[in-house]
Order: C-alpha cells, then structure tokens, then sequence
C-alpha cells in the first residue's frame, strides 16, 4: 500500500510539474528566499512583505498538504475506477498549490519597480518561461 501511493505521488508529481513548468514562478515559499533578495535587490519594505507572504503561503500550503495526505489515507484505492478518481482528486489538489504559488509571487512581483520587473522578465525568457504579470496598482 504504501509503495503504490509513493509510486502514485511520484507519478502525479511528475505530471503536475510538467504540466506547470512554463510558467516563471519565484517560489517563495521554497528555501530560495535569499535568492530572490539577492538577484532583485529587495528593498527593507519589500523585505518585510516577503516575509509575511512566505508566511500566508506557508499556512496555505499546510491546508493543502493536510488534505492531500488524507486523500491518500482515505480514498478508497482498490480498483483502476478508484485510481483515476483518487489521480483526479490529486491534481486537483495539486492545482491549488500551484495556483497559491502564482498568487503569492504575484503579489511580491507587484512591489517590484521598473527595474526589478525587467529583470524579473529577462531572466524568464532566458529560462524560456512565462512571466507572472505584475498586479495593477
């Protein structure tokens, strides 16, 4: 049992990010933080709103794992019906955690200024992925 959901999350996590990775996220809720402070020159503000926006994704992504693991603990895994049902539960699951993701850096990269932003877009296009637009102000 438990090596058939570990072959399932490394299954889904493979689809999940490859279904995802052209988008150009900063992931700021990975260990990278100083990363992103170094490379965009964050300012003492910017500092601070990082901080606490690592800290929602935080909470958010807790949620999101929490029901993942019950899924898996309670989802009934007996029959390919069930499997699929579980496998599209999962990417659904999968997809706020990304979406959280996005809506977090998004906010960061909205305090971004000018110079920031295109540094942010150069090194996208570099990495040949798509930028998160910036939100209006």
């Amino acid at each position: 049992m438990i090596i058939k959901q570990a072959l399932l999350l490394s299954f889904f996590g493979f689809m999940f990010l490859s279904a995802q990775s052209q988008v150009c996220i900063l992931d700021i809720g990975s260990n990278n933080s100083d990363k992103i402070i170094e490379n965009f020159q964050l300012k003492d503000e910017q500092l601070t709103t990082l901080k606490t926006l690592k800290s929602d994704l935080k909470a958010e992504l807790t949620i999101l794992e929490k029901e993942e693991k019950d899924l898996f603990e309670n989802h009934p895994q007996s029959t390919p019906e069930e499997l699929t049902v579980l496998g599209q539960k999962h990417k659904a699951i999968e997809n706020k955690m990304f979406e959280a993701t996005i809506k977090y850096d998004q906010k960061l990269i909205s305090t971004f200024n000018e110079k920031q932003y295109e540094r942010y877009v150069l090194l996208c296009n570099t990495a040949g992925r798509s930028p998160i637009r910036a939100l209006e102000k």
